[in-house]
């Protein structure tokens, strides 16, 4: 299995050469919530990675040198183009669901689930990495401690009730989550990039992921006029409605992906990797204490920022009512005056 064309290597790359600002900033933020330590103890305790590795065991493929041999072949590649030792790589399963997606699973031994509509419909193989490169660039950033430990939240109830905390301490533990799971999305995408090495194919992907794996029917370059008009809608309604929409959504938008990505590419950190010229070394595992001053005020500011686009839209939105309003009023009084002159005459 190869990829075209040959890659450059990046060994033992720092995962900080590819984080995303926001991704450091909102897990700065995430790391001071209150009950995240709790919630993690609760929850990934020492026997919940193996449940859920045991799962994926018993209800899906593992890939290997005899199962999805392509896919293991891409993957081996991937591992030496990020200076992944053999010992560590990561197992990889083939999930069966009609999705496209992918994920990261576990925190001290994580693993890759790959859906299997995606890896039967994406037939390029460079797409494929890419697709990889982000998981594996998730579990290289320490992203999947705080990734698993949302989707336990999110989709086993009976977990959620065992953490010692309030409703209200809950709620905002798993908002914080999921705003920080978002940014690291975009993270990933870079991470994705580097195995690639190709913008094209790493938009390509995301237009795929947006539309479906009829690549005929779509034209990456009107997509990338769909991302720009997106960026270049800054009306004040407009700011508010972009906020609000991405609310509860999983992952960023995939023409802002693709935007984050085109700017990343073409900004000089990019290339410099390209050139050999990136920093080194792997934490061995997150550190909840990290915390990381100007990143956390760059969150801060940016959520500032967006929260009072909302504030001021709805304000907008009001006012506008209450002109509506008044000018209805108005017009009601000039009918009726109207209909007691005639009356009077």
């Amino acid at each position: 299995m190869e990829l075209t064309p040959a890659k450059k290597t990046f060994p033992l790359i720092s995962p900080r050469a590819w984080e995303h600002p926001a991704d450091r900033a909102a897990l700065n933020a995430l790391r001071r919530v209150p009950g995240l330590d709790v919630a993690i103890r609760v929850l990934l305790g020492e026997t919940m990675e193996r449940s859920i590795r045991l799962m994926h065991l018993a209800s899906a493929v593992r890939v290997g040198p005899r199962q999805f041999p392509r896919v293991y072949g891409i993957a081996q590649q991937v591992n030496g183009i990020f200076g992944v030792p053999a010992e560590q790589d990561p197992e990889i399963f083939v999930a069966q669901s009609p999705f496209l997606n992918a994920g990261a699973v576990g925190w001290k031994k994580p693993f890759v689930v790959l859906h299997s509509s995606l890896v039967e419909s994406i037939r390029d193989d460079d797409e494929l990495a890419g697709i990889y490169a982000h998981e594996l660039g998730h579990i290289l950033s320490g992203h999947v401690l705080y990734k698993t430990l949302l989707a336990l939240l999110l989709r086993f109830s009976v977990f959620a009730l065992s953490v010692p905390l309030s409703g209200l301490a809950l709620t905002a533990l798993v908002l914080a989550l999921r705003e920080w799971d978002r940014k690291s999305e975009l993270s990933a995408d870079r991470a994705g990039l580097l195995a690639t090495q190709s913008l094209e194919v790493s938009q390509r992907t995301l237009m795929r992921l947006a539309g479906g794996t009829d690549l005929e029917q779509m034209n990456l370059d009107e997509f990338r006029l769909q991302a720009a008009e997106y960026a270049g809608a800054d009306h004040l309604l407009d700011r508010a409605f972009k906020v609000l929409n991405l609310l509860n959504q999983t992952h960023p938008f995939a023409v802002l992906r693709l935007e984050e990505l085109r700017k990343w590419a073409e900004g000089g950190d990019y290339q410099k990797i390209l050139a050999g010229d990136f920093p080194t070394g792997r934490p061995e595992e997150p550190d909840l204490t990290d915390d990381v001053k100007d990143a956390g005020e760059s969150y801060k500011a940016q959520w500032d920022a967006s929260r009072e686009a909302v504030k001021e839209s709805f304000e907008e939105i009001g006012k506008r009512v209450r002109d509506a309003a008044s000018g209805a009023g108005q017009l009601f009084k000039d009918v009726f005056r109207k209909k007691d002159d005639k009356d009077g005459e």
